[in-house]
């Protein structure tokens, strides 16, 4: 018998024959079901301080040592899995993201596929490398794949992500857009990456050729590589799964953090999750300290072990995303994306672990004042292919805050940075409000602020020095 009502199912027959109707995977529409039920439950997902305690402490990578052999032993086992999903339409873009130019000239992709290659050329171990592709990235992705064949395996160059329908606010029915029909769907979140690897066939292959341990990481996270020591440390241990975390800064604190449940085990709160009325707690990086930067590890022999124990679906905390059906149109239907978090896996697994680690770890690109940061000389390219900040960099992660309205997009950045990104090494933050157009040759030091009136565009010559105001 069902433990929800007629009704409630009744509910959700549509979004079942919509599902269907595209041929999307039983498991798939199982797990969408799911959070459904949830969402009609009455269920926003919300983790409340009263649920959860503060990490005090965890291991730290940099004190590693003695793991290196056996992180040697454990490579022929590992996979990179990179997630690949997303456009870059918060910035303008109709394509993946990862094709963007982030460094050099270099495109996240290009940048990947030089780690993976840098990787097995300096250990002698071929390492495949697999995306995580959604359906609107997947052919552009390959296409790009293209141009270094020398990543190839016997292993398929990526799995899909699933689709989800998007739910209108007004009455929990599946939304319509009978003239773009993609707005009606969406994707699931990264957390569908354990069903996605069940329902494409990943994970029995994988576990079939001797792979045991998997690296999930942002494609657009340039700083998370796959370190032997660390992998080392994580196969010694035999933890079922394991988060890289880092120190909160005051850039981070909208970002998901680690939190100890009740229990003592680990879990994951992102800021979608947090009551409205706890959001000056959620944000308190001294009392929140480490966050999560999406970079995992994960035994999949562990993981199976827990997929079979969940019917394939694991019970990942619902997060209820408001959002609008079309995303440039602010007056387009309200709608909630059902999603689930990859991290959030950490609490099912009761021996699974936390790792500290460096910033260098962690370079994500998010918006425009993020690519402007990697763009300027900020940051560097090592000769491994990480996107690190510059070692002669003596100040924190650079706070670069650009108008919305006037630097939201990649277009936009490129027409007002046209000789490329000022200088940044010496400079802690860069706030600019209105329309401002940077010469060649430009340096910012120190707290720079720029204000241009409404209406006005200020032009900042070649060559000039723009210290704290």
């Amino acid at each position: 018998m069902s433990e929800y009502p007629g009704d409630m199912l009744n509910s959700f027959r549509p979004f079942e024959e919509k599902m269907r109707g595209a041929g999307m995977h039983p498991l798939a529409i199982t797990m969408f079901k799911r959070n459904y039920l949830q969402l009609l439950s009455g269920s926003t997902g919300s983790i409340s301080r009263s649920q959860i305690e503060p990490v005090e402490n965890v291991p730290d990578a940099e004190e590693l040592s003695g793991f290196a052999d056996e992180g040697m032993s454990a490579l022929p086992h590992a996979v990179i899995i990179k997630l690949n999903g997303g456009l870059g339409t918060s910035m303008g873009l109709e394509q993946a993201k990862s094709l963007i130019p982030v460094k050099d000239g270099l495109r996240f992709i290009d940048v990947i596929a030089q780690q993976t290659l840098h990787l097995r050329t300096h250990f002698g171990t071929h390492v495949p490398l697999l995306l995580m592709n959604s359906f609107n990235t997947h052919d552009d992705s390959i296409d790009a794949l293209t141009a270094w064949p020398e990543l190839a395996t016997e292993l398929p160059p990526d799995f899909l992500q699933h689709r989800i329908p998007k739910v209108l606010v007004d009455d929990l029915t599946p939304a319509e857009a009978p003239d773009q029909p993609e707005l009606e769907w969406c994707p699931p979140g990264h957390g569908d990456l354990y069903t996605a690897m069940v329902t494409s066939g990943l994970l029995e292959e994988l576990l079939a050729r001797g792979i045991r341990y998997a690296f999930v990481s942002n494609a657009d996270n340039l700083g998370a590589v796959l370190d032997t020591e660390i992998l080392g440390y994580f196969a010694k241990h035999g933890f079922p799964f394991m988060m890289e975390v880092a120190d909160r800064t005051p850039a981070d604190r909208k970002g998901g953090h680690l939190a100890l449940l009740t229990d003592g085990r680990f879990t994951l709160r992102e800021h979608a999750q947090c009551p409205k009325d706890e959001m000056d707690e959620f944000q308190d990086i001294t009392l929140f300290r480490f966050f999560n930067t999406n970079n995992l590890w994960i035994n999949l022999e562990a993981l199976k072990q827990t997929l079979d124990r969940y019917d394939g679906i694991l019970p990942l905390p619902l997060i209820r995303n408001s959002k609008t059906l079309d995303p440039r149109d602010p007056e387009s239907p309200e709608v909630f994306q059902l999603e689930t978090a990859m991290g959030a896996a950490i609490s099912l697994f009761e021996t699974a672990s936390a790792l500290r680690v460096p910033r260098t770890r962690f370079a994500p690109v998010k918006t425009t004042d993020d690519l402007l940061g990697i763009w300027s000389d900020a940051y560097v390219l090592t000769d491994d292919f990480r996107i690190v900040q510059n070692p002669s960099r003596t100040l924190p992660t650079i706070d670069v805050v650009l108008d919305r309205q006037h630097y939201k997009f990649i277009s936009q950045l490129e027409e007002h940075f046209p000789h490329g990104a000022p200088s940044l090494l010496d400079c802690a933050s860069l706030h600019i409000e209105g329309d401002a157009v940077f010469g060649k040759n430009v340096v910012c030091r120190g707290n720079v602020r720029i204000r241009v009136p409404d209406g006005e565009t200020r032009s900042i010559p070649d060559n000039n020095v723009l210290e704290s105001t």
